[in-house]
């Protein structure tokens, strides 16, 4: 939390740099149906739900629900999962790769009549790898782009590692990844892709076998034919989100949420190097303790609880230390620390909702067996509004200020190249409050440290679903979740119909693009 001391050298710290303060202020953030945009920037929009992928996706037409579009056009929600850069071309282009997720798709928003279709809801969700370049001062999509792909209910998967041995080298046939909550770009250049609310799915869709979905999946983003391989070694719970670095011996580490109210925060190392082929199919699965004095420990989980048993049930035997909602992960690329979003619960207005934790591991080691826990902020409401002064005779009483932004039930993080900026994104679940839902910069070192600044404001009951630097730090890729799904809302008569704002057209997920007006770094 950050303290009045802290937060007068923030404020000394930020009044001594002008170029910085114009670029972000502690301004509100209303609830309306458009967004908010905050100093000198502006946003495009580059993908909404129903928009082109596949190369053969045919036009959008909500009104007419169908599973073979679907699974050709960007997905009904969006969490933005990772961001991949491609090796440099030959044109000199910057290029790059994102991967967003589709975790969810909920029948009274996404269907004209509210009736759940089920095989259609399997195509919405999922995951898009988007092509993206830099041309003519921003990123566009590439419409054709040779990573362009969607991953669905049908996608051929296979299962690997423990769960799968004996079975060959491709492991064992798997059809369709379901609940992709998050992810993450590794250093060794895949993508993992967490299955965290598979069993919801399954439920849904019918006809499945259980063991073979709510693993954590991987796949070169680079490679339009690659399969995903679900990795068993990584254990099977509800996973909100995964980071991943390299231990100093040149071994993989994963940090994988569980995202439940009370849920633990775990760790993978592999026995081979990263590079290794299958590097994640052998490791050891820890789960973290919370020790006196800020420390923090890591216990081994047996292996068969890790894999075919539940390593939630054996995280609470083993003493594991539960975390407040934890779902958002982001790992510094510069130095040897982890970033933790813990969402929280709902808190009364004024009150702490939600917090931001850093994790440093011992002698600068992701591998090592303990570490310290750092609170870097933590999430706040807006208090009530004060009581309203008396009018004067004859006069109305002036309208209420709308609240100073401030972060409150923080759900995604991403880490900014240079390693001093983090990117938090908030997200109330659709209920509407004094403040709109955004996405906030957060200084993590120097004077200003713990100090979060709103940069975007989200439209009506949207939610941030997570933000990446573009690899030149021009842009910062934003996606918007479920604008206008409050409670009561509906396909025919939601709150917002964000982005199109026209009549008829229902409010769609989107992927934005964040630029300031006349270049260089966004948020300065």
């Amino acid at each position: 939390m950050i303290g009045r001391r802290a937060a007068l050298a923030a404020a000394a710290a930020l009044a001594a740099a002008p170029a910085a303060r114009a670029q972000l202020a502690p301004a509100p953030l209303p609830v309306k149906p458009d967004d908010t945009v905050l100093g000198p920037h502006e946003r495009l929009l580059m993908l909404a739900w129903g928009d082109r992928v596949a190369y053969d996706a045919p036009p959008w037409d909500p009104h007419r629900p169908n599973a073979e579009a679907a699974e050709a056009q960007f997905g009904w929600d969006a969490r933005l999962a990772a961001l991949i850069e491609p090796p440099p071309a030959a044109d000199g282009i910057p290029r790059a790769v994102l991967a967003v997720a589709h975790p969810t798709v909920e029948p009274r928003m996404a269907f004209p009549d509210g009736r759940d279709r089920p095989e259609v809801a399997a195509a919405m969700q999922g995951a898009s790898l988007v092509n993206v370049m830099r041309q003519n001062g921003r990123w566009l999509v590439v419409e054709g782009g040779y990573q362009m792909r969607r991953l669905t209910g049908r996608t051929l998967c296979r299962l690997s590692g423990p769960l799968a041995e004996g079975l060959g080298p491709l492991g064992t046939p798997v059809t369709g990844l379901f609940g992709i909550t998050g992810g993450a770009a590794t250093p060794w250049g895949t993508l993992l892709l967490c299955e965290g609310e598979a069993a919801a799915w399954l439920a849904r869709v019918g006809g499945l076998d259980p063991a073979r979905y709510g693993w954590v999946a991987e796949l070169d983003p680079l490679d339009p034919l690659s399969v995903p391989a679900k990795r068993t070694a990584l254990g099977r719970f509800a996973q909100g989100d995964a980071a991943a670095a390299l231990a100093r011996d040149g071994r993989a580490v994963v940090y994988l949420s569980d995202r439940r109210p009370g849920g633990f925060l775990f760790r993978f190392v592999s026995d081979a190097a990263a590079t290794e082929p299958d590097a994640l199919d052998r490791g050891t699965l820890f789960v973290a303790r919370l020790e006196p004095a800020g420390g923090l420990r890591w216990l081994p989980l047996p292996a068969e609880a890790a894999t075919w048993r539940d390593p939630v049930a054996a995280a609470g035997r083993l003493g594991a230390s539960p975390f407040d909602a934890p779902s958002g992960l982001a790992a510094d690329p510069r130095r040897a620390r982890l970033f933790v979003a813990c969402r929280g619960t709902p808190a009364a207005p004024g009150g702490p909702a939600g917090s931001v934790l850093e994790i440093v591991p011992a002698a600068g080691d992701h591998a090592a067996e303990t570490g310290v826990v750092l609170t870097l902020l933590v999430g706040r409401e807006p208090p009530p509004p004060p009581p309203p002064p008396r009018p004067a005779r004859g006069g109305a009483p002036p309208p209420e200020p709308p609240p100073p932004a401030q972060p409150a039930m923080p759900d995604t993080l991403a880490m900014d190249p240079s390693g001093r900026r983090l990117w938090i994104g908030t997200n109330h679940g659709g209920v509407v409050g004094r403040q709109a839902d955004g996405l906030y910069a957060c200084e993590v070192e120097g004077p200003a440290r713990g100090l979060a600044l709103p940069l975007y404001g989200a439209p009506r009951a949207a939610a941030i679903g997570g933000a990446a630097p573009s690899p030149d730090g021009t842009a910062l890729f934003v996606a918007v979740r479920h604008p206008g799904a409050e409670p009561g809302a509906s396909f025919a008569h939601p709150s917002t119909r964000w982005p199109d704002l026209r009549e008829g057209v229902p409010p769609r997920s989107a992927l934005l693009e964040l630029t300031r007006r006349g270049g260089g770094a966004v948020g300065g």
